[in-house]
């Protein structure tokens, strides 16, 4: 197929680009791909849904009175945001440092008025509690702001570290709705395909969600995965090639395609 194509074309043209994030959250990923030559497809493996009630908004002030508050993912930022100012300059606000798992987290944070945010190298819950300002947790008081579920791996190393945590659950993941369209569309795609895998629960959930046909043509992509801990997951659910990304961003991951591309003449 390489020689087919002219030399000027793009580094993913003959390629689909399936996006398994939450509903309403695939255009990053879609946009990059056309942009590289890809063709989109989203199969949502979550929706994601706020919680308002006044639990959750106590437990969300509690967590922000901590010295040290942690937004686990965008969708955490932004619900929480809706529920309560957030500005380091709001009156009552006591947070000292901010922490946020990656990029697209600490943007939500930036335009809520928080303009210093700390955020790891590699996005991952090992790349945060690497930072040197989570080193001395102990006898300290951490607010988490998070979805119940999820890896719970973070949690698990702090209160190892001996910090005290204020737990603020303010959005609830569910499995997405996924129809036959969804299934057409996925065995119609022509081409190389991969698959952008961030979340367990995602692939899962779509797993779960499609008929056996259209499973087997997912597994036959490419998973291109955020951490060591997904590359794992993806090659016990099935898929033969793995490629690794530095980050969860639609940019590294899209970067790491392209670069397996390249090397084995995928175009």
């Amino acid at each position: 197929m390489l020689s087919s194509l002219p030399p000027s074309s793009p580094p993913l043209s003959n390629w689909f680009v399936v996006s398994l994030r939450p509903v309403g959250q695939h255009r990053p990923v879609l946009r990059a791909a056309k942009a590289l030559g890809a063709d989109g497809l989203s199969l949502p493996g979550l929706r994601l849904t706020a919680r308002e009630d006044t639990p959750t908004r106590v437990a969300l002030d509690d967590a922000l009175r901590c010295s040290r508050v942690i937004f686990t993912s965008p969708a955490a930022a932004r619900h929480a945001v809706r529920l309560r100012m957030l500005a380091s300059d709001a009156p009552n606000a006591r947070i000292r440092q901010i922490f946020a798992l990656g990029q697209a987290t600490r943007a939500v944070l930036r335009r809520a008025g928080i303009a210093e945010v700390l955020i790891p190298q590699h996005a991952t819950s090992e790349g945060l509690l690497a930072l040197p300002e989570l080193g001395s947790a102990a006898g300290t008081r951490i607010g988490v702001v998070t979805a119940p579920g999820g890896r719970g791996l973070l949690e698990q190393r702090l209160r190892e570290a001996g910090a005290a945590l204020v737990i603020a659950e303010v959005y609830a993941r569910a499995p997405a709705r996924l129809d036959a369209t969804h299934a057409r569309r996925l065995m119609g795609a022509r081409g190389h395909g991969a698959v952008c895998i961030t979340s367990a629960d995602a692939l899962r959930n779509v797993l779960l969600a499609l008929p056996k046909a259209a499973c087997e043509t997912l597994l036959r992509c490419v998973a291109v995965t955020s951490s060591a801990r997904l590359d794992a997951i993806a090659r016990d659910t099935g898929f033969l090639n793995v490629v690794r990304a530095d980050g969860p961003t639609p940019r590294s991951l899209l970067k790491a395609l392209c670069v397996h591309a390249s090397q084995r003449g995928f175009r």
